[in-house]
């Protein structure tokens, strides 16, 4: 890759750099716009369950459009993981879910495009000339095949059962585009997509959405020249590290451990050892591989380690790769970084590690920082469809309290930003009705004497109006989130099917049936833990 970050050259004018960061966010949040508009899924258009980038050219992330934190500290690790195997000339996009190539899980696809000065495609030229950076962004496929509608089967053992597995591939080679052959790859894995049409509509959006991030970048490059372009990448990333460096030492040097457990039992451990010019955040002694799908990758880890650090800084910043500059990141092989070995059906399954797992680090981590007491700690992940559709969604819950303020209530916290469909849209678009959504009040934990409430949690109650499959992905069954500095821990959630014959059927964490029409699923979301005065 061309350019060191560590360069030495004299610091930035602040206010040009802010104008620069002001810059490099209005191209993802116009890729955003873009992609918004132009995808035909409800889990595009009405969720927002997407995020967009742009990176440097080493790779690194510069900014985001304000989307999801689980993604974006992602996308880094993504993007170089695969230009370790790829010649990127221009005009070319390459499209992957591969959780081993630091895609996180299966319905999130990731589409790269790199970013060359002159895009002028001479033949002579091989289609080389100087990489600017790379615009990239992934989206949720709600459906991407596996054993089950919604392509997050719950009872899955192994890769192969949670979808198709799209290994880095080119969707288009300097600018000649393949849609047959991405096509041939979701009808043709063992277990197919149900909803090719929508997955190719989507993923068009996705390269709309990155040739507008691409031209808006070669827009600033025209005005302002590729090395000032690159430059400012590189002190956005000083200013990141600057900052995060200051938020680590107004906790103070020294060690802080936390452990965390899953539902059934798998830990995860993280010791925090603040020094006086690196720190070291290590989390062996987590559990070991997981046999279910509750494994997580590396390049989630690094997510909710950078959306952490980004909680500790009170200045308005980017999450940006620079955060991790001087913090070292030990994920020893196990739950947290599995192997991944060629044949999906060898490889550990990880739908839930994206959005669940990602949720207990965080909780972990706060915890271990004493920074506030624990959200609702799991996305309540609700899948329904047939061989026909599916349909996926997130619920909000409680937020922790923490010194001086009380938990929201009914909101998404920490790893997902995604909005809920309106009910108007969800019972046009899907054989259901939406029966209840209210707030689950007394749920919220509450404060020790003196202290604050965490927030409550949510009531969803849908009514099914013809067979179908339903999958639950969910933590917080067990025991609820942590109230912390003596306040109260918050209410865990719980889920059940009411049959229309009368009889009830309680589900678990992660958890799956089949229902038919008149038949109910009632789920109540965790309240945030609570926050003492101690």
């Amino acid at each position: 890759m061309p350019h060191d970050s560590h360069h030495t050259h004299k610091p930035a004018d602040p206010m040009a750099l802010e104008l620069f960061t002001h810059r490099f966010a209005q191209v993802v949040a116009e890729m955003g716009e873009l992609l918004q508009r132009t995808a035909v899924s409800v889990n595009v258009k009405e969720r927002l369950d997407f995020s967009c980038a742009l990176l440097d050219d080493g790779g690194r992330l510069v900014v985001n459009a304000p989307h999801i934190p689980v993604h974006l500290g992602a996308l880094g690790p993504c993007v170089r993981r695969v230009s370790e195997s790829i010649d990127w000339r221009d005009g070319d996009v390459v499209i992957t879910n591969h959780p081993g190539f630091g895609g996180s899980h299966l319905p999130d696809v990731t589409v790269i495009t790199p970013v060359f000065e002159s895009p002028v495609l001479e033949p002579a030229s091989e289609g080389k000339s100087e990489l600017v950076g790379f615009v990239a962004n992934r989206a949720h496929h709600a459906e991407i095949g596996g054993t089950k509608p919604g392509s997050m089967p719950p009872d899955a053992r192994c890769l192969a059962e949670e979808g198709v597995v799209l290994p880095p591939m080119f969707l288009a080679r300097q600018g000649v585009f393949d849609w047959p052959a991405i096509g041939s790859a979701l009808a043709g894995a063992l277990y197919p997509s149900r909803s090719i049409e929508e997955n190719l509509a989507d993923l068009a959006a996705a390269v709309a959405a990155n040739r507008r991030g691409e031209s808006a970048l070669l827009e600033l490059v025209s005005r302002h020249s590729a090395e000032t372009v690159r430059q400012f990448m590189r002190d956005l990333s000083s200013r990141a590290a600057r900052g995060a460096r200051r938020a680590l030492a107004k906790i103070g040097p020294g060690r802080y451990a936390a452990e965390e457990r899953l539902d059934d039992g798998s830990r995860i451990r993280v010791s925090i050892e603040i020094g006086e010019d690196r720190t070291v955040i290590d989390f062996s002694g987590s559990s070991g591989v997981h046999p279910g799908n509750l494994n997580a990758t590396p390049g989630i880890v690094r997510s909710a380690v950078l959306y952490v650090l980004r909680l500790l800084i009170d200045e308005p910043l980017p999450l940006n790769e620079g955060l991790l500059e001087e913090v070292e990141l030990i994920i020893p092989t196990g739950m947290l970084n599995p192997d991944f070995p060629e044949d999906p059906s060898g490889s550990p399954a990880v739908v839930g590690g994206n959005v669940e797992t990602s949720q207990r680090i965080v909780d972990t981590l706060l915890k271990a920082l004493r920074v506030s007491a624990c959200s609702q700690g799991t996305m309540n992940n609700v899948v329904f469809g047939n061989e026909r559709f599916a349909y996926y969604e997130t619920i909000g819950g409680g937020a922790g309290a923490g010194p001086g303020f009380e938990g929201a209530s009914g909101v998404h916290t920490h790893m997902t930003n995604t909005a809920i469909t309106d009910p108007e849209i969800l019972e046009q678009r899907y054989p259901v009705r939406l029966e209840r959504f209210s707030i689950r009040r007394g749920s919220g934990g509450s404060g020790g004497p003196g202290g604050w409430r965490g927030g409550d949690g949510l009531v969803r109650e849908l009514v099914f109006l013809e067979p179908l499959a339903v999958s639950i992905v969910s933590q917080h069954r067990k025991e609820g989130p942590y109230g912390a500095a003596g306040g109260a821990d918050g209410k865990p959630g719980r889920q059940w099917i009411e049959r229309a014959d009368g009889g009830r059927q309680a589900l678990g964490s992660v958890d799956g049936c089949e229902v038919a029409p008149g038949d109910r699923l009632v789920v109540e979301t965790p309240g945030g833990g609570g926050w003492g005065s101690a």
